[in-house]
């Protein structure tokens, strides 16, 4: 066992209070941390590990918005808290760590490119853009847009106010993934979403 591991609280609760303390912290009550579990040495693989049965590569009809030869771009149909969300996937089953050199030369102007097209949506003051990856191993980044003015929804727990807030009207929903597809068309690739 690593000296990180060996100096972890394992079976112990820790402290909410760097979290708690913090102006950014979306909950007023007092919450406790469950105990920390003992590692998982080796971690267990991730879903579609070297591509098989990923649900990456089997994404839900209507979930693409967006794609060229290299890259998809999904917005979820069901509308969420946030104006829009939306998730940049290599269309090849790579992770980034193995993304071929092609498709990673394109992967800083991508993002310029989703930023800006998640960022036209009207009611987007910021787009937060993030990788998590113990889902599926699956290359995958979040464009997350917060809503424009509300400065207490800024920093790393945007993403728990989007499951806090109430949903988008659909309409609206509707709306803004049209326009995000519409950016990203306008620089090349294929809208999906019919008229």
């Amino acid at each position: 066992m690593s000296d990180y591991l060996r100096r972890l609280p394992i079976g112990q609760r820790v402290s909410t209070a760097p979290l708690t303390g913090n102006e950014l912290w979306p909950f007023d009550a007092d919450l406790e941390t469950v105990a920390l579990q003992e590692p998982r040495i080796p971690e267990p693989s991730r879903g579609g590990a070297g591509g098989v049965d990923c649900s990456s590569c089997r994404r839900t009809p209507g979930f693409d918005v967006w794609q060229d030869d290299g890259w998809a771009l999904g917005i979820p149909e069901q509308p969420s808290g946030l104006p829009i969300l939306a998730v940049l996937i290599s269309r090849a089953h790579h992770d980034l760590e193995d993304l071929p050199t092609d498709l990673a030369a394109e992967l800083g102007p991508m993002i310029q490119r989703v930023a800006r097209a998640v960022g036209s949506v009207e009611d987007v003051g910021r787009v937060h853009v993030n990788r998590w990856g113990d889902g599926v191993e699956h290359f995958h980044i979040w464009f997350l847009g917060r809503p424009r003015g509300m400065w207490q929804l800024r920093g790393a727990l945007l993403a728990a106010w989007d499951d806090l807030l109430p949903p988008v009207p659909q309409e609206e929903w509707d709306r803004n993934r049209r326009a995000v597809a519409e950016g990203m068309a306008n620089g090349g690739g294929r809208q999906l979403l019919g008229d």
